[in-house]
């Protein structure tokens, strides 16, 4: 399993195993859902790039996460969740051990229809084994 794959499993087990987040959102999906109540939480792109240490060969992984609503903007309790949930992504996992997770850039927008998106970029640097 490639580092990409490695933390967006990573990410969707921890997201949807939350009890917190659950009573927040309608549900954590790989990729957009093609029928969800907002709000809800999809895990997006994940792009790599190389990185590692002298000895050990790594990939840095940068997924976005998106938290997706409509009407009023109440999704900052949603917000605070997913990014406290972040460093729960280390560890080890499918050949990967993730050593470093943060959220490195945030971006919030509405929509025409009355919709809203809170994009969390993160950054995973994973080591192999």
């Amino acid at each position: 399993m490639s580092a990409e794959q490695a933390v967006r499993a990573r990410a969707l087990a921890l997201l949807a195993d939350d009890a917190a987040l659950a009573g927040l959102v309608h549900g954590v999906f790989d990729g957009v859902p093609a029928r969800a109540s907002a709000p809800y939480v999809s895990v997006g792109a994940a792009e790599g790039s190389d990185w590692g240490t002298k000895d050990v060969a790594g990939r840095e992984v940068r997924l976005t996460l998106a938290l997706v609503g409509v009407g009023a903007a109440a999704g900052d309790g949603a917000a605070g969740r997913i990014e406290a949930l972040v460093p729960g992504l280390r560890g080890e996992g499918d050949g990967w051990r993730v050593v470093g997770a943060r959220v490195v850039r945030t971006r919030f927008g509405f929509a025409k229809d009355g919709g809203w998106r809170h994009e969390i970029v993160v950054r995973c640097r994973c080591l192999v084994g």
